[in-house]
């Protein structure tokens, strides 16, 4: 049996904390969605004047990035490389930039999303939560 690392409450208030800074201090109204390593939502925090449908683009983000053990602009790199079989992939429904994993120790451990400003602004404000951990988005 192997141990493997996992997000705790104060991990994830952390995370949450510093993207909320991040998106504030660029005055961006964004929504900023948490799962852990199962892509169970832990987190979900909408700032004001986000459009609503970013509550529910966020946590596919952090879902499909968490699935797939890898940023969900991989997917959109390669949808837009061509390969369209991949909107059919199950269980990925934001195949969108802005969905970052949490790795720790080569574990992925949870996964945060956000949606509100351009794909690379929304993984810029991810990154910037998972670094608030010591670790690299």
């Amino acid at each position: 049996m192997k141990n493997k690392p996992y997000l705790t409450l104060d991990d994830v208030k952390r995370i949450a904390a510093a993207a909320e800074a991040e998106a504030l201090a660029n005055k961006w109204a964004v929504c900023i969605a948490i799962v852990d390593d199962g892509g169970h939502l832990l987190w979900l925090q909408r700032l004001d004047g986000t459009a609503p449908i970013s509550s529910q683009i966020a946590p596919n983000k952090a879902r499909t990035s968490v699935l797939g053990r890898r940023e969900s602009r991989i997917y959109e790199e390669m949808i837009n490389q061509g390969r369209v079989s991949f909107l059919s992939a199950p269980g990925l429904e934001a195949l969108l930039e802005g969905g970052v994993p949490i790795m720790v120790d080569g574990h992925c451990v949870g996964a945060v999303g956000v949606s509100g400003v351009k794909s690379t602004e929304d993984a810029q404000i991810a990154k910037a939560g998972i670094a608030a951990l010591g670790l690299a988005g």
